[in-house]
């Protein structure tokens, strides 16, 4: 539908325009062709400050569960899945705005590792396996 097309673009835009201001705020200032997997980076980890994901440390004794029964003093976090979508969303507007395809710095190799790095981290920390979910069993009946 129209709608959803619509609604990717204008998140799109949104998370643009934030990189964006960012980078202007950035001391010192970046220009966007200078950007660096490095730089984004450092762009996704200052996000974490407005992330609603808890992230339990190791030593929390909520480590690995889904739902923790009480609160704890971990830090919030970007949920995995919002930082994969956004960099899609940041990878796309680069080249739209006329930067080049081999200096993507969100295709960089490093963010790539990064998310799978964030990806296994709160998958261990929060008892949740994002590959399971995946998986759609072909015959219910093959399960133990």
């Amino acid at each position: 539908g129209g709608l959803t097309v619509s609604r990717y673009e204008n998140q799109k835009r949104r998370d643009w325009n934030t990189f964006g201001q960012y980078l202007k705020n950035h001391r010192p200032p970046l220009a966007l062709n200078m950007c660096s997997g490095a730089h984004v980076l450092e762009f996704l980890r200052y996000l974490d400050q407005f992330g609603k994901t808890k992230v339990h440390a190791a030593a929390c004794p909520f480590y690995g569960h889904p739902n923790p029964p009480a609160p704890c003093p971990c830090p919030l976090k970007q949920a995995w899945g919002s930082l994969d979508a956004l960099v899609g969303r940041l990878r796309a507007a680069y080249e739209e705005n006329g930067g080049k395809p081999e200096t993507n710095p969100f295709g960089a190799r490093a963010v790539r590792l990064y998310l799978r790095e964030v990806r296994d981290l709160q998958s261990k920390a929060r008892g949740i396996s994002y590959e399971k979910k995946k998986k759609k069993r072909k015959h219910p009946s093959d399960a133990p």
